[in-house]
């Protein structure tokens, strides 16, 4: 590398920014990460200010920068990851003329629903608009209202004054790349939960005229596409110095978070798979086809990689129903912290769930505070904690969380591996879940798969934006990664847990089944909060 050996990787995730120092093989040096704030509104609404998401960007770096963790000049380039499907209209000079509408905001569904239904219906879609859209984007808006698109026709029906002033709807990554820059553009893995983009040939992703036109929204207003591995421009003069960085560092189009983690675990090689714990989580696998299960919301994405499909589902919130644990059940009271809370809350919890025997005494957590995209597609689903006692404990409790977080991925993971039509194993842990050796075994013993716990879990987008920004540069190809990820640990499953997990994983299912007409009258109407 002409300029220097080291990548400033954006890792922008729902809770905050972290930026990180990470060489061209994937060491993460150094870190900041600075909190941003999410507002809730009636009726499913969920949005953040594109400004703070800025400003964090700008602290973060500049005071890792400021560490001299190495020489400013030796930083060449810059690569963002961030949420997918949070969305940033623009205008012509940049500025964001609204909050951004995120990945949880579901306020959109009702025009998705009238744009997708017809007769025949199929779990809610017109037999004509699955026909409409699968052959060419390999699947379609989800009835939820929270892909890119259901904010676009929300902006345009309910907000028809910032619709109108708007030059682009940006993915939150290529808003940030736009600041960076001043060059507007978006990269094909980003763009897809628009469902405007053919992706039939992995090798020429382009605009489809007729979803454009179906959809009656503007191709205009849509950013130009690019590759995540191009290089989209040099950084702003007043940026770079702001950040203390060269003025000739580029910046790197980079990746949603779903791909850049992939990238990030280390999982690129056909039918790898890896499992992301975050605010939300997913189990996915690098696929060499495009694909559809309709009835389970799985489906072949783009990926970073150029020739690869990746097959991409989503659970709502995983590693959120901690923050809802410590905030409401173990350490809080009456919206006070308590004094007896400890430094680390979340090793807390682990010591905590190690009292409870595996299966927590048959205590069943549902883990959908925000209701579910996958393996089902519904808005009105909640949590709950099912066959509480009188002699239940603080760590079933505890241990019933992140049992029923896994419990729900493999709810999905069984159709992952239908789709792949192989058996996925070993997998690949990412995120703040993979720090839990408690958890990795939990999901071992749950999904039956051996769990290689990644080294330095939660820097895995941070890694996987330098690997993508690495490749860009010409410094390594995708086939390099493999051998460049390192693994704390491998967790084997238990024979002994098999039975008692088999059971619960069966009334966790049965619960959805038995309940599911019951959420839908309870929440009818009222969204996601």
């Amino acid at each position: 590398m002409k300029n220097g050996r080291y990548i400033l990787a954006i890792d922008h995730g729902t809770s905050g920014v972290k930026t990180a120092i990470v060489d061209t093989k994937g060491h993460v040096l150094d870190f900041e990460f600075e909190k941003t704030p999410i507002y809730f509104l009636p009726g499913g609404g969920a949005e953040q200010d594109p400004e703070d998401w800025w400003q964090a960007l700008v602290t973060t770096s500049k005071k890792i920068v400021e560490k001299g963790v190495v020489p400013p000049h030796d930083i060449a380039a810059l690569c963002v990851s961030s949420t997918f499907s949070s969305t940033v209209a623009v205008d012509n000079r940049g500025r964001h003329l609204m909050n951004s509408l995120t990945w949880m905001d579901s306020r959109g569904a009702p025009y998705i629903k009238k744009m997708v239904k017809g007769f025949p219906s199929i779990e809610g879609y017109g037999l004509l608009n699955l026909l409409r859209w699968i052959p060419k984007t390999a699947g379609g808006p989800t009835l939820s209202g929270k892909d890119d698109i259901a904010h676009v026709l929300l902006t345009k029906y309910e907000f028809p004054d910032v619709y109108e002033k708007t030059y682009k709807f940006l993915p939150s990554k290529d808003y940030l790349n736009l600041r960076l820059t001043g060059e507007c553009a978006a990269s094909f893995d980003s763009m897809h939960l628009f469902w405007v983009t053919n992706i039939r040939d992995i090798n020429n992703i382009r605009y489809d005229d007729a979803l454009i036109d179906h959809l009656d929204i503007e191709r205009e207003k849509l950013p130009h596409l690019k590759a995540s591995t191009d290089i989209l421009g040099t950084i702003r003069p007043e940026v770079a110095e702001e950040i203390g960085i060269g003025k000739d560092v580029k910046v790197i189009m980079g990746s949603a978070d779903h791909q850049a983690a992939c990238i990030g675990s280390g999982a690129v090689r056909d039918y790898e798979g890896h499992i992301y714990i975050g605010t939300s989580s997913w189990v996915q696998c690098v696929v060499p086809f495009k694909k559809t299960d309709v009835l389970h919301s799985i489906a072949s994405f783009p990926t970073a990689i150029p020739g690869k499909y990746q097959s991409v589902n989503e659970q709502d919130i995983a590693g959120g129903c901690l923050g809802f644990l410590l905030d409401n059940v173990l350490f809080f009271k009456g919206g006070i912290v308590s004094e007896d809370v400890p430094e680390n809350p979340y090793r807390e919890i682990d010591r905590i769930a190690r009292d409870a025997p595996p299966g927590s005494n048959k205590l069943i957590f549902t883990p959908w505070l925000n209701g579910e995209r996958t393996p089902v597609d519904d808005i009105a689903l909640r949590a709950g904690l099912y066959n509480i006692s009188k002699t239940t404990t603080q760590g079933d409790i505890a241990r019933s969380v992140l049992e029923g977080v896994a419990y729900n991925t493999r709810w999905s993971f069984q159709y992952v591996e239908k789709f792949v039509k192989r058996r996925v194993n070993p997998l690949n842990m990412v995120g703040g879940g993979a720090k839990s050796e408690l958890w990795c075994q939990i999901f071992a013993d749950v999904l039956d798969r051996d769990i290689r716990q990644v080294k330095d879990p939660m820097s895995a987008n941070a890694r996987g934006a330098a690997f993508i920004a690495s490749v860009g540069l010409g410094e390594i190809s995708f086939d390099d990664i493999p051998d460049l990820i390192e693994y704390e640990n491998t967790f084997h499953p238990r024979k002994e847990n098999r039975r008692i997990y088999d059971a619960l994983f069966a009334e966790f299912v049965t619960i959805y089944k038995n309940n599911r007409a019951m959420y839908r009258r309870l929440n009818r109407g009222e969204g996601v909060r």
